[in-house]
């Protein structure tokens, strides 16, 4: 009864609030604002192209095996059910600012027959959360020749190619190795080349026993000095320490313009051959959001919004995440990072409903809290940032591990209160004890 009667005071829409993207920050929005407007008139709509969630940092531990999506993914339909917004799976194609109106694409099965025409959807308000995909500078034959890991499909689709050659490693007399090389020594490509050295070592524990570690090849590629780039050096010493104590081989100052079938060219002409290519050296906005709409968007198509998230063309549209653009007072832009996704939520959040109640909206202020970087079981690191650490604090070891498995929890938190998430860490704890450490098939 409180609830409904909170709701009154509130100016309301019959058309609903969109949020497009169901990531780490559209999702945790969605959630709060459906369960802020559950019992009043105003809609809130959720559009994904996909029909679950997964937290993107952890889009490494898929494509490794160590996470499995089918368990440990948000289910987008049935989350919405309980947290009072709906969800629309669809591909945004176009954006009618004059009408407010969003264009769907057409969705079609694995045969390209269609199951919904395109569509057309009314909104009061629209938050873009849309994340960030690889950004692979076009450089040429990346697309057609490497694996980006920015979705869930990707880590998955990577997953059953590593699982693959694995079964050919194990059935080959040959001492040629597994041969996988990665371009880009930020967090995805540092920690995936750890848990793919903890994928062999788990594997050969379940009979793999061809699948020894001179027979991985693993390999970074990484054009800047050195690698972490974003994180301070002491921090980046300390994990190339340990990558190379498991064997995997990092390159520096390694610039490269091509990819092939064989691997790739580096900016002297010389083949770093590789079967399993990667790309991870850089994000950008889904291309489609260049001037969308006649917004303003910055060169890797991010659009740009003012202090209080709306972008500086449109007060009814937000931006928040990888995919908003956002200049603080030092001069330099919120970082794409799954913090960032967090905070604009929390505060679009708080700026919509003091929008719907005629009250002045505020203005946002990025806090970095440090960076936490996994290898795996093997260590954690990185450094804590805050009012409690003075400055920055470097840890690593077991307490990193902690604080980098506390950010998720974090996460599952905000979009399922504390009580559900202690029952999804116990059930997660059992099904350690259950299960397989490696997903399988």
């Amino acid at each position: 009864m409180f609830a409904r009667f909170k709701h009154k005071s509130h100016q309301t829409h019959p058309d609903p609030i969109i949020i497009l993207g169901g990531g780490a920050g559209g999702l945790e929005l969605a959630t709060q604002l459906g369960n802020y407007y559950r019992y009043s008139e105003q809609k809130i709509l959720l559009i994904d192209q996909n029909k679950r969630h997964v937290w993107k940092p952890l889009f490494h531990e898929v494509a490794s095996g160590s996470l499995d999506a089918d368990i440990d993914g948000v289910d987008y339909l049935a989350h919405s059910a309980n947290h009072g917004f709906k969800f629309v799976q669809g591909t945004m194609t176009g954006l009618e600012r004059d009408h407010k109106k969003i264009n769907l694409a057409a969705i079609t099965d694995d045969n390209g027959e269609q199951i919904l025409p395109e569509r057309t959807i009314n909104y009061s308000l629209l938050v873009f959360a849309l994340g960030s995909i690889t950004n692979d500078f076009a450089t040429q034959g990346a697309k057609q020749h490497c694996i980006f890991l920015d979705s869930c499909e990707r880590a998955e689709y990577f997953n059953q190619h590593l699982m693959n050659s694995f079964l050919k490693l194990q059935a080959s007399d040959t001492p040629d190795p597994l041969e996988i090389a990665i371009v880009g020594a930020g967090a995805t490509g540092v920690e995936l080349a750890a848990e793919l050295f903890k994928t062999a070592e788990l594997l050969r524990s379940y009979g793999y026993d061809n699948v020894t570690d001179n027979r991985l090849k693993i390999t970074i590629i990484e054009a800047s000095p050195r690698i972490l780039g974003a994180l301070p050096e002491r921090i980046a010493n300390a994990a190339q320490i340990e990558l190379k104590k498991i064997g995997v081989e990092i390159l520096t100052n390694t610039a490269i313009t091509e990819v092939t079938s064989q691997g790739f060219i580096t900016k002297q002409q010389t083949l770093i051959p590789a079967s399993i290519r990667v790309w991870a050296a850089g994000v950008k906005a889904p291309d489609f959001l260049k001037d969308i709409g006649g917004l303003a968007t910055n060169r890797i198509n991010q659009l740009e919004v003012k202090p209080s998230l709306q972008t500086t063309l449109d007060d009814s549209i937000f931006a928040i995440g990888d995919c908003a653009s956002y200049v603080m007072e030092n001069g330099t832009r919120v970082p794409p990072r799954a913090q960032s996704a967090h905070q604009m939520a929390t505060h679009v959040y708080k700026n919509i409903i003091a929008l719907l109640r005629h009250k002045p909206l505020t203005t946002y202020v990025y806090r970095d809290y440090g960076s936490l970087v996994s290898l795996s079981s093997y260590s954690t690191v990185g450094n804590l940032m805050g009012n409690l650490t003075k400055g920055s604090m470097v840890i690593e070891g077991h307490i990193a591990r902690l604080v980098y498995l506390a950010l998720y929890r974090m996460h599952q938190i905000a979009l399922h209160g504390y009580r559900k998430t202690f029952l999804m860490m116990l059930v997660g704890r059992l099904n350690r004890r259950l299960r397989p450490y490696l997903k399988l098939h």
